[in-house]
């Protein structure tokens, strides 16, 4: 037996697995069987397959707890080079580590008051933050054990709907066709954000589950180009499968950053339809910046040479990584985030027809 049999049963056995990879049965009319899904689906039924855990056999995290960065229970669990998921909702940061993000895929949390979804897919790579709501009335939301293009599916609570992360969509129930307010994150590692936010709080290794987050799940899914759990419907060659990307996301089309353009750090200028968009980014994050009038014709520079900022113009102005002015003539002034997210290359074709990978 090889080795990625071996980590597909060991991941199975797991997550409680009772059940091989196989397809939704769904009748000719778009109807679902036994199974309990219901009418319409936005996407191929043919292409939703079911993980193998069954709905909620990979638990959200809903009531997460938190310690301080500098609790010395931190440094038993995370190293600096850990990617981490940030969000910032007024004064309050918080992180939430792809380690523990791998087991559970979903927190609900309250951030500053404001209730939050994070979501992440470790077949893919990716993170969302959305508001938790649906019908305009608050609900959590979990993982349903099932994927499209190996993509994890949500479901919410409140109306048993499903909802696509990647296509940011409710794809099935009640809700079909909605699509969730997305709110900014910032994907990096645990040493630099935390440096830029050294208040911040990160979700801890004790969240109450039998887990242990010092391993990952998924054997050697993430070093190997080959090994896929799932099928796509469309790959593309142009970049190693594996290799992690920021792309800048509208209705079919998307713009694509390689972490090898900006070498030790860099300001890219660029076109996205019909947006300008600055993209700032080194080895360690990228992040992207819609430009309006009043700001499409300055000159920006990457400068991390403080926490306070992250890059700077030729007009002296000074911004965070959030896209706020925090010193010079613009103080104050706001950059618009892109709607954007980190990838692993593999889960872009599938999802988006028109795509631009960006060359120096």
């Amino acid at each position: 037996m090889n080795n990625k049999n071996i980590f597909l049963i060991t991941l199975l056995s797991v997550f409680l697995s009772c059940s091989s990879e196989q397809n939704l049965i769904i009748d000719g009319d778009n109807n679902v069987s036994s199974s309990g899904f219901v009418d319409k689906w936005t996407i191929p039924v043919d292409e939703v397959f079911d993980g193998g855990p069954g709905k909620d056999g990979i638990p959200s995290i809903d009531a997460p707890v938190f310690i301080e960065a500098n609790d010395a229970q931190v440094a038993a669990y995370m190293s600096d080079d850990d990617l981490v998921v940030g969000i910032v909702n007024g004064d309050v940061s918080k992180a939430y580590p792809h380690r523990i993000l791998d087991w559970h895929e979903v927190v609900n949390d309250d951030v500053s008051g404001d209730k939050i979804t994070i979501s992440y897919c470790p077949l893919t790579g990716t993170a969302f933050g959305w508001e938790s709501l649906v019908d305009n009335e608050f609900s959590e939301f979990g993982v349903s054990g099932l994927l499209y293009n190996t993509n994890l599916i949500l479901y919410d609570r409140k109306s048993d709907s499903y909802w696509s992360q990647l296509k940011l969509e409710c794809v099935n129930g009640e809700f079909v066709e909605s699509r969730p307010k997305v709110v900014n994150i910032i994907e990096t590692t645990w040493g630099l954000w935390k440096e830029m936010f050294p208040a911040t709080k990160i979700l801890s290794d004790d969240q109450g589950f039998s887990r242990n987050y010092a391993e990952y799940p998924y054997g050697g899914y993430k070093e190997d180009d080959s090994f896929l759990y799932f099928p796509v419907s469309k790959s593309d060659n142009s970049i190693p499968k594996k290799d992690r990307v920021h792309a800048i996301i509208q209705g079919g089309s998307a713009k694509v950053f390689e972490f090898s353009s900006f070498g030790n750090g860099k300001a890219i200028k660029s076109g996205f339809l019909t947006d300008t968009v600055l993209i700032i980014g080194d080895q360690k994050m990228i992040n992207s910046y819609v430009l309006g009038p009043q700001h499409s014709s300055l000159i920006f520079e990457y400068d991390f040479s403080s926490p306070e900022y992250y890059f700077k113009d030729n007009e002296g102005n000074k911004w965070s990584v959030l896209g706020i002015a925090v010193d010079g003539p613009r103080k104050g002034e706001v950059l618009k985030s892109t709607n954007s997210l980190m990838s692993y290359w593999l889960a872009i074709p599938p999802f988006f027809s028109n795509i631009e990978i960006y060359k120096n």
